[in-house]
Parts: C-alpha cells; sequence; structure tokens
C-alpha cells in the first residue's frame, strides 16, 4: 500500500506527481480523514504545460515492461533492483512534458492523442535500447488528460457546434439529392409526354391523310383494281350471285371497252 497526503480544501483533486508500484494500490488522506478513492499501479497525475501554455493534467500512465533473464546481471548491476524506476517511470514525466510543450492544447487534447500511447513507448523503448538494453517496452496507455473547467466547457461547446453543422450539412445533402431526384422524375417525365405527344401526333395526321385519301374515286379504283386483278369470276344458276353497284359496274365496263383491242390473225 502507497499513502500520499493531501492538503487540498477543494473537491478531491490529488495533483501531486506519484507512483503505484506493481502490487500495491494508493491510499488518500486529506487533513487526517481516509478518502474513498483507490488508485491501481502506475504513473500519477502527471503535470503538462502544452506550447500555448495551458496546464493540463494526466490522471494515470501505465507502462508494461520486462527485464529479459539474459539481461538480468548486468541490468541490476548498473541501476538496481529499480531499474524501471530510472528509466521508465522517472522518465515518462520527462517524455510527456517534452510532447506537451512541442504541441498546443488542440493536438494534445483531441487531434493527436491517439498517437500519444505509441509515441511514449518509442520513446522510452529508444533510451532502453540504448542504455539499458535488457529491458523491453511491451506497452504504454495514456489516459485522457484532464483540462481546466473553463477551456473543457468551450471544447464541449464547440463539439456541440461542429456536431450541429454536420447534420445541418447531412440534412442539406438530403435535401439537394431529393431535388436533384424530383429534377430528374420531371425530366423524364416530359421526355415520355413528348414522346407520347409525338406519337399521338403520328397517329392523328396519319388518320387525317386517310381522312382525306378515302374520296369517292380513290374508292372506285381500288374496287377497279381488286376486279381486275381477280382472274376467274363465278356465277350462280340464278340472277347474279355478285351484285355490283351499277355506277361502279358502268365505270368498270366502259373503261373495259376503251382499252384497245387485239387482231385476229
Amino acid at each position: 500500500m502507497v499513502v500520499l497526503s493531501s492538503t487540498s480544501t477543494n473537491k478531491i483533486s490529488l495533483t501531486i506527481l506519484h507512483q503505484v508500484p506493481e502490487g500495491h494500490v494508493g491510499v488518500y488522506w486529506r487533513g487526517g480523514a481516509l478518502l474513498k478513492t483507490i488508485t491501481d499501479p502506475g504513473v500519477r497525475n502527471i503535470p503538462c504545460g502544452t506550447k500555448g501554455g495551458v496546464m493540463i493534467n494526466f490522471n494515470r500512465i501505465e507502462v508494461v515492461n520486462r527485464l529479459n533473464k539474459d539481461a538480468v546481471y548486468d541490468t541490476l548491476l548498473n541501476y538496481g533492483v529499480h531499474y524501471d524506476k530510472t528509466w521508465i517511470y522517472d522518465k515518462i514525466h520527462h517524455e510527456i512534458n517534452q510532447f506537451c510543450s512541442s504541441h498546443a492544447l488542440q493536438q494534445v487534447y483531441i487531434d493527436m492523442f491517439d498517437q500519444i500511447d505509441e509515441r511514449m513507448k518509442d520513446a522510452l523503448q529508444g533510451d532502453c535500447t540504448r542504455y539499458a538494453p535488457g529491458v523491453e517496452i511491451i506497452s504504454v496507455r495514456v489516459t485522457k488528460p484532464t483540462i481546466p473547467e473553463s477551456i473543457r466547457h468551450n471544447y464541449e461547446q464547440m463539439e456541440e457546434e461542429r456536431t450541429k453543422i454536420i447534420m445541418e450539412q447531412k440534412l442539406m445533402e438530403k435535401e439537394s439529392a431529393r431535388s436533384q431526384q424530383q429534377i430528374d422524375n420531371e425530366m423524364n417525365l416530359a421526355r415520355e409526354k413528348s414522346m407520347a405527344d409525338a406519337y399521338y401526333y403520328r397517329l392523328v395526321k396519319e388518320a387525317e391523310a386517310n381522312t382525306l385519301k378515302l374520296t369517292p374515286q380513290y374508292l372506285e379504283l381500288r374496287f377497279i383494281e381488286a376486279i381486275a386483278n381477280n382472274t376467274k369470276m363465278y356465277f350462280g344458276d340464278k340472277i347474279p350471285n355478285m351484285v355490283f353497284d351499277q355506277k361502279l359496274l358502268g365505270n368498270f365496263l366502259e373503261s373495259v371497252a376503251k382499252m384497245p383491242r387485239k387482231e385476229a390473225f
């Protein structure tokens, strides 16, 4: 068990950098009163100043490491049994502050936060490989930093506005797509109507042409042509079974009479 006293008179605020070793938990007293807060192993409450001067606090950084068997003797000979304090827990504070001091709050808190774990792992492993080659950094996990309340409120408002803008943009895109679909439908309808009108117009004109063409003279001509094309005509025993319009028959006979006759030799 690791014991840490706190003199803060406000709400629970454990802002003193401290470390809880593996196999232990951290408990806290404030003004002699035991707090209910219990923490797990790891580096705790690392203060960090961003490039813009804003102070933030990483509540917890966990580092999982392993000492290779072949390097145990040299590592303990050079750095003692607390080698991890020298090359991991003390150094993580330096590395996280180096990162914060070269980046703005927006980058640390939002834009590049998902990269911090890997960056810290690479930084720790680089020095361990150089000075304590038996130490292997397996993983690093950094919790989301706490930021001043006023800034956090501003970020929440910004996130709310950003979400609102995204929703409005999606709504506009849907409205635009619906308008485009309506335009396409109207164009298709106009095209189909135009084709139907053209087809109807053609039928009307054909009907008008047929009406103008079906004169008595034209019908008489067609009748004569039909009769003339017949090579055989059959008559019944009684008065004719084939009945002709007298006018048409007379005109037909008159036209036959006018045809030139062949002389017999």
